[in-house]
């Protein structure tokens, strides 16, 4: 859940206003599902990759109606399958929730999130002259989210870490700020999720998404491994730990389970030798 940042949903607070029926109760459901979805990854030593190519999740009868899956009853979370679209860590509504502002999706904090976590290619912080992104106003016709980002990236100073950002969060706009599906975006216009990603891959929604992200497999897996040595380890990993890294990966390529990672992480040099 550090790697996740999950901790992150109890602090943010979506505007009831447009959010109306967001709580409390909600909010802790999100945050169980993912919970239980991870313990059940690791109990059931599924390889690392099912972590984005599941096609289950944990709901109660809350989460279940926030999501629009039928036939669940009751507060006992339990097992249910999904579609594409919703599969997987990338369509929880926990981390879609943790990577949106109160009012309105951001493809850029969700872009940035998938890049850190998923692939290890944090991107660089912004220059601190730059303006943040242009709200719209009630005297001028309103502009989608993409729009504006649009405009914004016409900055050079901009441009270059949006070109990465950016189409990997216009693949979850079809999710709105609390994770609902949706096609039309608030000002009624269908949601556009098309892009195409740093490698040229062109995709349209969060299914497309997660199969580019596991087309680069062993990049996912490497940067899993790397946070949970960071975790066992206690510090930020460094340039003389990456062949530890690339050893347990390479180790553990015939199917990357849970228990192959994690004995390869205990048996690593980092690791053996760490100081308490």
């Amino acid at each position: 859940t550090q790697w996740l940042q999950l901790g992150r949903i109890r602090g943010v607070i979506p505007d009831t206003d447009v959010f109306y029926d967001f709580d409390e109760n909600l909010r802790s459901d999100m945050e169980q599902e993912t919970r239980l979805f991870l313990e059940d990854a690791i109990e059931q030593d599924y390889g690392l990759p099912q972590l984005l190519s599941a096609n289950h999740t944990f709901v109660n009868e809350r989460l279940a109606r926030h999501y629009g899956i039928t036939g669940v009853y009751g507060e006992r979370f339990r097992r249910v399958a999904v579609d594409d679209d919703r599969g997987g860590l990338l369509g929880q509504a926990s981390l879609l929730t943790l990577t949106a502002y109160p009012t309105r999706t951001s493809p850029v904090l969700r872009g940035k999130w998938v890049l850190d976590n998923l692939l290890g290619m944090p991107p660089s912080a912004p220059p601190d002259d730059v303006p943040a992104l242009e709200d719209n106003h009630g005297d001028v016709e309103p502009k989608s989210v993409r729009e504006r980002l649009e405009i914004h990236r016409a900055n050079p100073a901009c441009a270059t870490c949006h070109r990465m950002m950016d189409p990997p969060g216009f693949a979850m706009e079809h999710f709105d700020a609390i994770g609902r599906w949706r096609t039309v975006d608030p000002y009624g216009a269908p949601v556009d999720a098309a892009g195409a990603l740093a490698d040229g891959t062109q995709i349209d929604g969060p299914a497309a998404l997660r199969r580019a992200v596991l087309a680069h497999e062993t990049s996912f897996v490497r940067t899993v491994t790397e946070k949970l040595l960071a975790y066992a380890i206690g510090r930020r990993m460094a340039a003389a730990d990456q062949p530890a890294i690339r050893k347990i990966v390479a180790e553990a390529a015939d199917d990357y389970r849970w228990s192959s990672i994690i004995l390869g992480v205990v048996e690593s040099m980092p690791f053996q030798m760490r100081r308490s």
